[in-house]
């Protein structure tokens, strides 16, 4: 996801904000926190909310983007830990919530926009705020054409699979597949290869936001391939297009200091 973001961006509230409303993930820790935190402030339907606060872990908090998303909603979200690494997330704190929220800072969001189609010749669309990725669905290595602006870059990958990650997701799959990370305001998509073995030294590429890439599955009757927007999985691709969507956007708000710019830059130091 491109975002535009400065280093210490403004609050986006003039005052605490006072109609929160709260998305709890299915776990126990987060129903717990959900229980205190409602009793203590209220709440309220996610589209009458000035806030959305998200209690859970980072997968919760992509599920909940997309809701957002999905509904057409422009309320900011700020998420509270309530899984493991948190990396979208603030540490939770239940005291003087509204206040924390008056002067956190935001980071606005463009996701991803999938359209797959399979063997079958059904048509599937999902959006994604982490990647946009393929993978082989058997033993045998999957074979991608990859072209850019419908330009053929890559007439015949050999690999596990390939990735087109947004900036806030350049550190999560797309750095484990050993891809760069993308500075928040740097307007680039990282497209990586998952463990290729033909051309074994492409690394994968740098690419504008405004690029829209198409993976074709080559052999799909012997080598099925799945397709995966964030959470939403398309079993047996034939083609798959993805692409920055502009004219959607989330915001996020994190704590002073722990920007999601700040986190994406620490991520490059970090052992």
């Amino acid at each position: 996801m491109t975002a535009t973001s400065l280093t210490n961006p403004p609050s986006i509230f003039m005052r605490p904000p006072q109609h929160l409303a709260f998305m709890a993930a299915p776990t126990e820790t987060a129903r717990d926190e959900l229980d205190r935190l409602v009793t203590r402030y209220g709440n309220c339907h996610p589209g009458e909310a000035d806030v959305v606060i998200c209690l859970g872990g980072d997968g919760f908090m992509l599920e909940t983007l997309r809701v957002i998303l999905e509904a057409g909603l422009t309320t900011p979200v700020y998420g509270m830990n309530c899984g493991s690494v948190g990396f979208l997330m603030n540490p939770t704190d239940e005291e003087d919530l509204p206040y924390r929220l008056a002067h956190a800072q935001a980071a606005v969001i463009h996701p991803l926009r999938m359209k797959a189609v399979t063997a079958h010749g059904e048509a599937h669309e999902a959006l994604a705020l982490n990647d946009v990725y393929l993978f082989r669905q058997t033993r045998q290595a999957a074979k991608l054409r990859i072209d850019v602006d419908r330009l053929v870059r890559i007439p015949e990958l050999i690999c596990d699979g390939a990735l087109l990650a947004t900036p806030a997701g350049s550190t999560a799959y797309n750095l484990s597949a050993h891809g760069p990370i993308v500075p928040l305001s740097g307007n680039l998509l990282p497209l990586t290869p998952i463990c290729p073995f033909r051309p074994r030294r492409w690394r994968g590429a740098l690419l504008p936001s405004s690029a829209h890439v198409g993976f074709s599955v080559l052999e799909h009757d012997k080598r099925p391939v799945a397709a995966v927007a964030d959470s939403i999985e398309i079993r047996d691709v034939v083609s798959v297009q993805a692409w920055e969507d502009r004219e959607l956007a989330v915001t996020l708000l994190f704590d002073p200091g722990q920007t999601l710019s700040e986190r994406i830059a620490a991520e490059q130091f970090s052992a």
